[in-house]
């Protein structure tokens, strides 16, 4: 039982942190260790960080724009460059409009000014965690990602819930409970639903890069 309830805990939210302000490294790490729920990667250097991402790719990224040799928009593009659906969050003490508008234009998902309250910090994690459906477990990842993918299937093909119903024998509850990410199918169900998209289950699994 105890085995079972572990596997429903949510996966911690890893964040790491890029300044060269060691106070502030030191700062943030302490907050989110508090916090619960975060494991914290903290770097002075853009190579170390590029580094860790190689090896493990955090979900959030921290980024302070003003790091006296480094450069926070160049580190911010080569970010993107090599991992393009990452979420990074600019921390800066010197916020302009100008900055924040060109830092927005390259994807950036929110900008925090220097100094900046706990419960900023707070929101501005919490609405990228909810944007990027992050700390959920593998099983909600794969429920949601396999659903999705369904039914991205099922529209290609203008067929409807009844559609997939009629071809798989499953019912249209069973169907859009799938797609909603709601239950995973079981193996009956998954080849019912293969056979119908005309589709490899091993295909169908590679299809949503989990």
């Amino acid at each position: 039982m105890k085995e079972a309830a572990t596997e429903q805990l949510t996966d911690l939210v890893e964040i790491a942190i890029l300044d060269d302000d060691a106070d502030f490294r030191s700062y943030i790490e302490d907050v989110l260790n508090t916090e619960g729920g975060y494991t914290t990667y903290p770097f002075a250097h853009p190579d170390d960080l590029f580094l860790h991402n190689e090896q493990s790719l955090p979900d959030i990224v921290l980024l302070d724009m003003n790091m006296g040799e480094f450069r926070g928009e160049k580190v911010l593009e080569q970010l993107f460059a090599r991992w393009p659906g990452l979420c990074v969050i600019i921390v800066t003490g010197y916020p302009s409009l100008e900055d924040m508008r060109a830092t927005f234009k390259m994807k950036v998902f929110d900008y925090l000014a220097k100094p900046f309250s706990l419960a900023q910090l707070r929101q501005t994690l919490k609405n990228a965690i909810e944007a990027f459906g992050l700390g959920k477990t593998a099983q909600d990842r794969l429920r949601e990602r396999l659903g999705h993918r369904i039914k991205v299937l099922r529209v290609e093909r203008d067929w409807s819930l009844k559609d997939v119903a009629a071809f798989t024998k499953l019912s249209v509850s069973q169907i859009s409970s799938i797609e909603r990410g709601a239950h995973l199918p079981s193996m009956e169900s998954m080849l019912a639903i293969c056979k119908a998209f005309d589709r490899k289950p091993s295909d169908l699994l590679a299809s949503i890069d989990f």
